[in-house]
């Protein structure tokens, strides 16, 4: 269970080769802003054949789903066991060679990774598991093969943490049926691939009047170009620079019934759906921080057998020594949970209070792990020649991003000890 196979160490030797080769050059304009990543990707899809592959995977989606809306009463599973997540169809639906690819990604760009992660696996995935078949067919099909570029957006200037009992972006209904449309006013923050994106994945109040607390979640699927629909310039940002991020703003944007994820309104049920998708991000998390810290742990190792000081190399001293034992410590530890994430998902083992704790202690370790590495290396540690203080300015984000790491523990405790103890 803790040993890659021999197909999971082929993808991440290919995975390495194109990011060292493809990826790694372009960091500098990426980072400035000077080029966007969208191209990357779809070089990326194209030459290991994940277009290809999640295509066929979601086509066969989108049969079931027709053959179970043409009759409600079939057995026929809309879902099959192929089809999981569009990007993890195109990997044979194999988690951990999931978690693999995003690891290398994160070795050289965790910036690039969060990108990908959230067109293919948080927007395309929100449709491909929610929408129904004109839905998967229309958005999440161009989405997985990487044709558009996808966001999805949850939080808002003022509803971070506190994402449903804040949030004011609002879908006003423009009758009884779903289908005569809605009207949406407000705006999100915070938005990957914001800038550049095709489509977007947005959660808003379903508002009919009722009390705000009884008000449902609706999920949106808005096209760029919309009338109404704005996007802000890319905000400047510490780390995940090479992540373009925005704004997005609704002025009473219309929309017809057929861009309510799903085709019907589920009330509180669908704060439900919402939560299903953070907890995928989530889990996607320590896949980043175990690429950050491997690579920080790599180059440390090596750099203390070169660096010499007081005419021997730096691993000779003991307050050195201690602190790659401690990287060696947090890598094994977070690539342990990548591990059991990737048995669980497998085996559809659902544990939120796992998946909302170790996105929180592997963020951290990310964090502690990078900024030991930039100690170690010194000098060097805080230039961008030696790539450290990059994966150092990129880590942090993974202790707010998907949940802060105090929300994601209390997520976790309240989980364990039950809501109704609590009150």
């Amino acid at each position: 269970m803790f040993t890659l196979d021999e197909q999971s160490r082929m993808v991440e030797k290919m995975v390495r080769q194109w990011c060292e080769t493809k990826l790694a050059p372009r960091i500098p304009a990426l980072e400035a802003g000077l080029e966007p990543p969208f191209p990357l990707m779809r070089d990326m899809a194209k030459t290991f054949g994940l277009a290809a592959m999640a295509e066929a995977a979601v086509k066969k989606r989108i049969a079931r789903l027709r053959a179970a809306e043409a009759d409600p009463a079939t057995t026929v599973k809309a879902h099959g066991p192929d089809e999981g997540g569009g990007v993890g169809g195109a990997l044979g639906g194999e988690p951990m060679m999931m978690a693999v690819f995003i690891k290398e990604l994160s070795r050289v760009s965790p910036g690039f990774a969060m990108g990908w992660g959230v067109s293919m696996g948080l927007a395309g995935g929100a449709v491909l598991q929610k929408g129904t078949a004109d839905q998967v067919e229309r958005w999440a099909l161009p989405l997985v093969t990487v044709d558009k570029i996808g966001s999805w957006c949850l939080t808002e200037p003022g509803a971070g943490s506190d994402a449903f009992g804040s949030m004011v972006t609002t879908a006003r209904p423009l009758g009884d049926d779903p289908a005569a449309g809605y009207v949406l006013k407000g705006s999100k923050t915070f938005i990957t691939n914001g800038p550049g994106a095709d489509l977007f994945v947005v959660y808003a109040r379903i508002d009919r009047g009722e009390p705000r607390e009884q008000q449902g979640v609706g999920t949106f699927v808005l096209e760029k170009g919309m009338p109404g629909f704005t996007v802000g310039p890319p905000f400047k940002k510490m780390g995940m620079r090479d992540s373009p991020t925005s704004e997005i703003f609704f002025d009473d944007v219309r929309v017809g019934g057929e861009h309510l994820l799903g085709g019907r309104e589920k009330g509180r049920a669908g704060r439900a759906d919402t939560k299903e998708s953070l907890g995928n991000e989530r889990s996607g998390i320590p896949a980043m921080a175990w690429g950050i810290i491997e690579r920080c742990y790599d180059q440390s190792v090596q750099y203390v057998r070169d660096r010499k000081q007081f005419g021997r190399a730096i691993g000779a001293f003991q307050a050195v020594q201690l602190k790659i034992a401690d990287l060696y410590l947090k890598l094994r530890t977070v690539e342990n949970v990548v591990f059991r994430l990737a048995w669980m998902q497998k085996a559809k083992v659902h544990d939120s209070a796992f998946v909302n704790a170790s996105k929180a202690q592997c963020s951290q370790m990310a964090v502690e792990a990078a900024m030991t590495a930039v100690q170690i290396h010194g000098g060097y540690g805080y230039m961008e020649e030696f790539h450290i203080e990059k994966l150092a300015r990129d880590a942090k984000l993974l202790e707010l991003g998907a949940g802060t790491t105090d929300i994601n523990l209390l997520s976790a405790a309240r989980t364990l000890i039950g809501e109704e103890a609590l009150g």
